[in-house]
């Protein structure tokens, strides 16, 4: 499959630039090139590409607003260009909610310090946007899977006393979809790990906060965990359970040498086995890679539950992809029942 691209973006040079990378990739043709939002709903219309790299400043028509007439006229997978700013963050942030699948820095020297490998990067997300397509069904009627030879059933509630969550993309747009469904007095301590770049966990835990009757926010190294309230990792940092006292708390530190992801699924759900040996429970959503499945497996020795997204509701189906090729899950469930199945079943 050759994936046919629209680039968007009010600078010449910069669409001059994204061209020359993605058609440096033979399984990629650019299709088409526009200026500003409104060339950009027309030639959506007219081109019917597979993906689309949006700006988000550009005159006529911003790329927000690009993206919810495109995906109300002709939806196509949109991967927006960000400056890692906090108004940056925060427009990227509405234009995952108006329909954009993904984001990448509009620095390419921000997605890698090797600019080979960014550009590789760069064509990777489009070609997986591409093929994934706009083919997301989180229908809640969809049948779990249970990863055992017992017939597919439901989760049952358990003891749970602390739940971790990590995601990457799609992850924004799928942890305010679970987030949103739970009580006000849920019982247990929850962390979050999202793979987002320093800028935007501040604004991103803000909004979360903004929409859930549960507390969220950006953690900060002390932070006690308790019911009812969500820690997020801070991008570009680690965070981990330790114990404090009597209490647990969690511990923001820098990166280790050759740790890809800042911060990381692994990390955390390693700290969980520790602390929370068979009381905890991991869910793994959406997400291109494999970063949770080491630590899964560690959660799964000593005894904790872990539950994974389906295929069909995920953006990109790569980190609960690596769970279920493992064996590690013990549930699969659509991203629309995550949110009610937790609340009936901790």
């Amino acid at each position: 499959m050759v994936a046919r691209v629209l680039i968007v973006d009010d600078s010449s040079f910069f669409r001059r630039r994204v061209n020359e990378i993605l058609e440096s990739d033979a399984r990629i043709e650019v299709v088409g090139m526009a200026k500003n939002g409104l060339e950009a709903v027309e030639q959506a219309e007219k081109l019917k590409p597979d993906v689309i790299t949006m700006d988000i400043e550009m005159p006529v028509m911003d790329g927000i607003t690009a993206v919810r007439k495109i995906m109300q006229k002709s939806p196509i997978p949109i991967l927006m260009f960000s400056s890692l700013t906090t108004d940056g963050a925060k427009a990227t942030l509405d234009a995952l909610d108006a329909g954009a699948v993904d984001f990448l820095p509009k620095k390419f020297d921000d997605i890698s310090n090797d600019r080979e490998e960014a550009k590789r990067l760069l064509c990777a997300r489009v070609r997986l946007i591409a093929a994934r397509g706009l083919g997301i069904t989180p229908v809640a009627t969809t049948v779990v899977k249970q990863k055992s030879s017992v017939p597919a059933s439901q989760p049952r509630k358990k003891n749970h006393q602390l739940v971790a969550i990590g995601t990457s993309t799609g992850g924004p747009v799928a942890l305010q979809e679970v987030l949103t469904k739970l009580p006000k007095n849920f019982p247990v301590p929850i962390i979050l790990v999202q793979h987002m770049p320093a800028s935007f966990t501040p604004s991103f835990a803000q909004r979360l906060d903004g929409l859930c009757q549960i507390d969220v926010r950006e953690a900060v190294d002390g932070d006690v965990l308790k019911p009812g309230l969500a820690l997020l990792a801070p991008g570009g940092k680690q965070m981990e359970i330790v114990k404090s006292g009597r209490d647990f708390s969690v511990k923001i530190s820098e990166p280790l040498l050759g740790q890809n992801y800042k911060p990381s699924v692994d990390v955390a759900f390693d700290s969980v086995a520790r602390f929370y040996p068979g009381t905890a429970l991991g869910i793994v959503l959406t997400g291109m890679g494999a970063d949770g499945r080491e630590g899964a497996k560690k959660m799964k020795q000593g005894g904790s539950e872990l539950w994974s997204q389906d295929e069909a509701s995920c953006v990109v189906f790569g980190m609960p992809a690596a769970l279920e090729e493992a064996g590690l899950s013990d549930y699969v469930l659509p991203l629309s029942t995550i949110g009610e199945t937790l609340t009936r079943c901790v």
